[in-house]
């Protein structure tokens, strides 16, 4: 899917795709209320959709990213180079805590990319998702990178 944001038309939209579609961890990054970036490796599922598509990530419940969010929703999110200082994608977006989506026990793209880390953390699908309870929605509405 091409959009406006992520155009695979270009080489760096095709990275980034390839990236949200394939990378385990993204690194989360909102503002702390004395305005100091909080950045944070989480994991995340790419959801293509008519909008473009989304990151969507679960976190816990009292975690200080989500008072972040409800004060500023604008978030952003990067991948770790390629070791050598190449292959960047940054993109900038907002965030959107959700309150009708699916535990992470009941997404099934979740689950599939996840399932082992899921068993080695929290031992069960419902033990992980009663502890990373508040699903995240990051919706992109800029890349860059090089």
């Amino acid at each position: 899917m091409d959009n406006d944001t992520i155009p695979e038309s270009t080489d760096l939209g095709r990275r980034a795709h390839r990236r949200l579609r394939t990378e385990p961890v993204v690194w989360l990054t909102t503002v702390g209320r004395d305005g100091t970036p909080q950045p944070n490796p989480v994991w995340f599922v790419w959801e293509d959709d008519a909008e473009g598509g989304a990151v969507l990530t679960y976190t816990q419940a009292d975690a200080h990213r989500l008072a972040h969010i409800r004060r500023s929703p604008r978030v952003s999110l990067h991948f770790d180079s390629n070791g050598q200082g190449g292959d960047i994608v940054v993109l900038t977006g907002h965030a959107q805590i959700l309150t009708d989506h699916p535990a992470a026990s009941e997404h099934p793209p979740y689950l599939d990319k996840y399932r082992e880390g899921i068993a080695r953390l929290s031992g069960t699908p419902e033990a992980f998702a009663a502890r990373y309870s508040v699903p995240v929605r990051i919706r992109p509405t800029k890349l860059r990178g090089f």
